[in-house]
């Protein structure tokens, strides 16, 4: 019978370990104290993308944005480049950007702070750093605001051109 139980034990410390699942941990505990597991509470909290996601909790709004992909076309590697994205809230309710995330880090958003009126519009500065890039890029920035859905997403794309290292030791 002792076998058995610590059979039980080996077979649940390696459930555990490999799923490293933080239940299945506390019922191998439990099954080895001799106790009732824990509840425990979704892993919902632990996802940075869920509360992104959540519908807003007061009122909500529309938003339209004029255009939602901007092309730069052709640019040089380590240009600089922004793009202003014009919006407007078609709803009923004060619009209120609460984030705007880009896909990149050579990507950077500047989102309005103040809420926007209904019928009102309002600008969302995209920068985007071509240095270390080449060839076709597309860079998406996720707009979370008090809309349902309460996400929004734009794109700048561009073709980014390799400067010649010979061409440019030639013209100093």
């Amino acid at each position: 019978m002792k076998k058995l139980f610590f059979l039980f034990i080996a077979v649940a410390g390696l459930m555990a370990s490999c799923k490293n699942d933080s239940a299945t941990k506390d019922a191998a505990r439990a099954a080895v104290e001799g106790t009732t597991p824990a509840a425990t509470t979704p892993a919902a909290t632990t996802d940075p993308n869920a509360a992104a996601a959540a519908v807003p909790s007061g009122p909500t709004t529309t938003i339209q944005f004029m255009e939602e992909e901007f092309n730069f076309g052709t640019i040089n590697q380590g240009d600089v480049v922004s793009h202003t994205f014009k919006f407007k809230n078609t709803g009923s309710e004060p619009l209120v950007i609460t984030d705007a995330k880009a896909s990149c880090g050579c990507t950077v958003p500047k989102k309005p702070n103040d809420p926007v009126a209904p019928g009102e519009t309002g600008e969302l500065v995209v920068e985007f750093n071509s240095a270390g890039k080449s060839g076709a890029q597309t860079k998406q920035v996720t707009v979370t605001a008090n809309t349902n859905p309460p996400q929004s997403f734009i794109r700048i794309v561009s073709d980014v051109k390799v400067k010649d290292a010979a061409a440019g030791a030639a013209a100093h």
